[in-house]
């Protein structure tokens, strides 16, 4: 499905314009279903605005850049010819990694009426302190674990005992590879010497 609407690049320039701090615009028509990609791949909502850009072909959309790299993106909010929907998007850096991300809400993004102060409004109420969390989260994250968590190891063991199931249904192991040690541990469990 392909929106008909051609009033994006207008509404994005009057949102960046009305939001808090300097904000630009940067208005992209897509030729094709494909170049809309780039863009959406970098979005940071698991929610409608997800829905939106992964079940409609968008022939155009908008990113706001804002202060301390705060990006917004733009789009048509499809059979609602009345809205725009807005969403964060990532942090793009090179230095954030995916396990940043670890234990960080998604800010997710908001449906904003075409009216874009009205929008502005919303958006700085509803989306923008959200967005900045989230975002000072996944930079201290950033800070304090640059490399990813090591994984966990299995325990060293200085010994290792090997324990024979029999076909008589005994479980077992030859008395002469037990050390002391071990053979108090088994039969404080339970374990019994036999000979043969």
């Amino acid at each position: 499905m392909t929106s008909p609407r051609t009033d994006l690049a207008a509404f994005a320039a009057g949102l960046a314009a009305r939001l808090p701090g300097t904000w630009t615009s940067e208005y992209q028509c897509h030729a094709q279903y494909a170049d809309q990609f780039p863009r959406t791949e970098q979005l940071w909502d698991t929610g409608h605005v997800d829905y939106v850009v992964s079940q409609y072909v968008l022939t155009h959309d908008a990113v706001l850049h804002g202060p301390a790299d705060q990006r917004l993106y733009v789009a048509d909010r499809p059979r609602y010819l009345h809205q725009f929907v807005v969403a964060p998007l990532a942090p793009d850096s090179t230095h954030i990694k995916p396990h940043h991300f670890a234990g960080v809400e998604e800010p997710n993004g908001i449906a904003v009426p075409k009216d874009p102060a009205r929008a502005a409004a919303r958006v700085a109420r509803r989306l923008l302190p959200r967005y900045e969390e989230a975002l000072q989260a996944v930079l201290n994250n950033a800070a304090h674990q640059p490399q990813p968590p090591l994984r966990p190891q299995p325990p060293q063991v200085d010994q290792v005992l090997t324990l024979t199931l029999y076909s008589d249904g005994a479980l077992g192991a030859p008395y002469e590879s037990v050390t002391v040690d071990a053979r108090m541990t088994l039969y404080t469990h339970g374990f019994q010497y036999h000979p043969h």
